[in-house]
Parts: structure tokens; C-alpha cells; sequence
């Protein structure tokens, strides 16, 4: 899919959404996107200075901010190594408040201590980081399904909620259907959401507007990013890149993730208008985290600037 493609899709689609919904009543109020941020996207500077980082991450106007934990094994909270009174308490004096974070390990055996942390830091949701399918294993897509029922059993159980994050190696067909799609079928609705990350979808060959109407119920949470008007990639990686009939690994993945196809967010070629206008017709969606993997610019610099261009040029938007 050709960027020219892509935004005819995009168009077309959001067109079609707005009418087959109505849009908005007139004289109605729309509703407003709470917008935040996935701390990755300064994952650097926290690692050098965690109170630090997240002063600047208030600062910048943030609010609401997702945690990624990828040393859940150890730490049980958010890789900050701290109590989780004392984060909450750090938290509130900033103004910020955790909206999610994402767990990684995804091991069982984990998952009672990293919740019950969760809970005590005020925290309602968890998801995963990244997930990988050998290329054909439907035994291991339903392996990993059956685990997140479970670990969204062991949330439900603490009033907590378990979300699914993507990113573009689930847009594999396995038979006739997407790992995606398998996912979305193969787990219980009511103990397993979704956290749609809109960029990925787009470079896996999806339009994330079509998905968010197929599971629409399930939607909680988007991740944004954007891409950038040129690149040295298609937009979907599929077309040239990666091999949809083979397996992805995280030595694939991040072979092929190439930092000049990141933009600040509201910079690049994503329709995020038409995102955000979908998103708010979903009736469980909460927040939009904004998310930066790659950058030209400094950490925190990359987080203002996107702040900066998103309240500048999308309507129905708060932080």
C-alpha cells in the first residue's frame, strides 16, 4: 500500500464510518479523546533519572501516562523499583496518573504480584508489551489465548481489566484468518480488551478504523504514533520488507524497524483526526497514548514537540 493508496483508504473509510454512524446530533457536544502518554517513548531518560523524567513529562502538559514494565520478573511494579505507595504518592504530586502499564514478562506465576501492585498504585489495567507467533503454530496463537483468559480472569478477580497491544506481525494470516482475528475469536470478551496501536496496524496492511468497528466492545485503549511524509519503507511492510509467509522474531522485528519511519506525532502522514473521531463513537474507550519508539530529536524534546503539534491541529482532544 502506497502512501497515495493509504490515504485514499483512510478518506474513504472515515467517510463512510461518519455516515453509516450519523455523526454527531446537532447542537451536541462531541466526545472529548483524553490524550496521555506511553512512558517508553522516554524509557532513556528514566533509566537515568525516573523523578527527573517524569517532573518533565508534567511539565510538558501530560496527564495521563502508561507504564511498560519489561523487568516484571524482579520488579514487580513499573521498573521503577520503588513501592508502590511511594509511586503513587510521587505520582499525585505531579498530576500524573497511570492509565495502564504493560507487563513482560507475561508469566503466570507473576501475575497475582504484579497486580496486586497495580491495585495498591491505583492502576485498573494491564496489557502486554509485544507478542510473536511462529508462522503457522496455530497450537501456540491458542496457547497464548488461553493464557490471556487467564491472566484477564486473575484481573477481573482484583476489579482490574487485561488489554491485548499489538503491533504488525499479528496481521499474518494463519489459514484464512488473521493472528489478530484469531486473538479477538479465540478469548473471552469479557476478560480480554484490546489496545489498538493504530501506527502498527497501518504498517501490517490494516486500516485501524475497520477494527475498531469490528471490536468495537473491546476497545479501551489506541496507541498513536506517526509516520512520516517520507521514508525509506512502504507503509506497509509487507510490501517488500518482511515476509508475511514466514516467522517474525524480535531479531526480524527490530531489524526492520527503522528510526526515520517515526514522526512527532501530528507531524507525519497519519489520519489521526479520522482516529480520533472514531475512537470517541466507541463506548468503552478511555485514552489515546501518544507514543514515540524512535526519535531525531532528545526524548523529552520529541514529547513537547508532539504535544505541541496534537493540541495545535486536532479538535476533541484534552491532555
Amino acid at each position: 500500500m502506497r502512501r497515495r493508496e493509504f490515504l485514499k483508504l483512510s478518506g474513504s473509510f472515515g467517510g463512510a464510518m461518519l455516515l453509516s454512524a450519523g455523526g454527531a446530533t446537532f447542537g451536541q457536544t462531541p466526545r472529548t479523546t483524553r490524550v496521555g502518554l506511553q512512558l517508553y517513548s522516554v524509557r532513556n531518560s528514566l533509566a537515568k533519572n525516573p523523578w527527573g523524567t517524569l517532573k518533565e513529562v508534567a511539565r510538558a502538559g501530560y496527564h495521563y501516562v502508561e507504564a511498560a514494565n519489561h523487568e516484571a520478573r524482579t520488579d514487580p511494579g513499573v521498573g521503577f523499583g520503588v513501592k508502590a505507595p511511594e509511586l503513587r504518592e510521587r505520582l499525585s504530586e505531579l498530576g500524573l496518573s497511570i492509565v495502564g502499564c504493560h507487563i513482560n514478562p507475561l508469566d503466570i506465576n507473576i501475575m497475582p504480584r504484579a497486580l496486586d501492585y497495580q491495585v495498591a498504585l491505583g492502576n485498573k489495567q494491564i496489557g502486554n508489551d509485544i507478542e510473536f507467533y511462529p508462522y503457522g503454530d496455530m497450537d501456540h496463537v491458542l496457547q497464548r489465548c488461553e493464557l490471556f483468559n487467564k491472566i484477564g480472569d486473575l484481573a477481573k478477580q482484583r476489579g482490574m481489566r487485561f488489554y491485548y497491544h499489538n503491533h504488525f506481525q499479528e496481521f499474518q494470516r494463519f489459514g484464512d484468518k488473521f493472528v489478530y482475528e484469531i486473538i479477538a475469536e479465540k478469548t473471552d470478551p469479557s476478560l480480554v480488551f484490546f489496545e489498538m496501536d493504530t501506527y502498527w496496524m497501518y504498517r501490517g496492511g490494516q486500516n485501524p478504523l475497520d477494527w475498531m468497528k469490528r471490536l468495537k466492545e473491546r476497545v479501551v485503549l489506541l496507541h498513536q504514533k506517526d509516520f512520516p511524509a517520507t521514508c525509506p519503507q512502504p507503509m506497509n511492510l509487507y510490501e517488500g520488507v518482511i515476509d508475511r509467509n514466514k516467522s517474525i522474531d524480535l531479531e526480524l522485528f527490530m531489524k526492520n524497524k527503522h528510526p526515520l519511519c517515526f514522526t512527532e506525532i501530528g507531524t507525519g502522514s497519519l489520519p489521526i483526526q479520522s482516529i480520533i473521531d472514531a475512537a470517541n463513537k466507541l463506548p468503552r474507550f478511555e485514552y489515546m497514548l501518544l507514543e514515540q519508539d524512535l526519535t531525531q530529536l532528545s526524548e523529552l524534546d520529541s514529547i513537547r514537540t508532539s504535544k505541541k503539534a496534537f493540541t495545535s491541529k486536532f479538535s476533541n482532544v484534552s491532555f
